[in-house]
């Protein structure tokens, strides 16, 4: 009788510990890590979505592991990264794909272990995510073709920057640049376009001096992003453009570039919005986990900013939330 009592006393002492641990998984550790993998971690418009995820995170008693290639190209390494966070056991992830393509498989891995998954920036072929959050990239280029078409007056001839292919965000501007153009103002030409292969400032403001050398007398220049940005800007400025200076319209908020618009070396830039894409992907994943619906797609906004809109109170605080 006095073994059967210590048995049914032994089960009860096990059953408390197994339900202290239980509650102490459910309140901490891994359970309450989320993974955010952007496409590289060198560029200052990647800051932006980090100091949003871990904005996210502290109001929400969450742990942001951050991490991604140095190299956006480098897919294979992001797809690393994306099954180290799984075997982290994280509470959920946070994704900017490098390539619409090549993460699909990874991303159909993270569906398959019942992780929520948040794809920000860049889309992903594949529907088995808990929500895309990005800019309307294709909006960010026809804003730029609107603007390129407006300050050329309709008329000139100008080259592009491209970036790499298969990249949802950029692909996504170039047809929206493209289209605008061939629509609403026929009478501006693209004559050229290249992509920097590596895909670095240094290799961007090369790219920029071939294409200005074997284009000369050209109007304006369309660079897709911020390292194109920051590349095709430098090429400029390193050249003589005679009387007639190159209107150049430039894409996302990269200090140097910003510099460049406030001394009027180009002519405007389109923004996004980062902080928010990492604080609404945080968010995403915790309010998932509490049972809330979530939205399919969320646009997170897109500015077109040229010199006399950098004094307004709005871009101020969306240009200082990244740079």
């Amino acid at each position: 009788m006095k073994n059967a009592v210590w048995i049914v006393l032994l089960v009860l002492i096990a059953g408390v510990f197994v339900g202290i641990g239980l509650l102490r998984k459910g309140s901490g550790g891994e359970s309450r890590k989320i993974g955010v993998v952007p496409k590289e971690t060198v560029s200052v418009y990647w800051e932006g979505v980090r100091q949003g995820a871990l904005k996210a995170a502290e109001e929400e008693g969450y742990e942001i592991l951050w991490n991604g290639p140095e190299v956006e190209t480098d897919r294979e390494r992001q797809v690393q990264i994306v099954e180290d966070m799984m075997a982290q056991k994280v509470a959920g992830i946070v994704l900017a794909p490098s390539d619409r393509k090549a993460l699909v498989p990874v991303v159909e891995k993270v569906h398959t272990r019942g992780i929520p998954c948040v794809i920000v920036d860049s889309g992903v072929e594949t529907e088995n995510v808990l929500s895309y959050m990005a800019t309307d990239n294709y909006r960010g280029g026809v804003l730029a073709a609107q603007r390129m078409g407006k300050i050329l007056n309709g008329q000139g001839k100008i080259i592009v920057v491209r970036w790499t292919p298969n990249s949802g965000s950029t692909d996504a501007r170039l047809a929206g640049f493209t289209e605008t153009l061939s629509k609403e103002f026929p009478g501006v030409e693209i004559v050229d376009s290249q992509y920097p292969n590596p895909t670095t400032t240094d290799k961007a403001r090369d790219v920029t001096d071939d294409l200005l050398t074997k284009n000369p007398g050209i109007d304006g220049l369309f660079a897709c992003n911020a390292t194109t940005s920051g590349g095709a800007l430098t090429a400029l400025l390193n050249t003589k453009q005679g009387d007639k200076k190159i209107k150049m319209v430039g894409f996302d908020a990269w200090p140097m570039v910003v510099d460049g618009l406030e001394k009027g070396h180009l002519d405007s830039l389109i923004i996004q919005n980062p902080y928010r894409m990492g604080y609404e992907g945080v968010k995403a994943i915790v309010d998932h986990r509490a049972g809330k619906s979530i939205p399919k797609e969320v646009d997170t906004g897109v500015e077109l900013v040229t010199q006399e809109r950098l004094s307004d109170p709005k871009i101020r605080e969306l240009l200082e939330s990244q740079i």
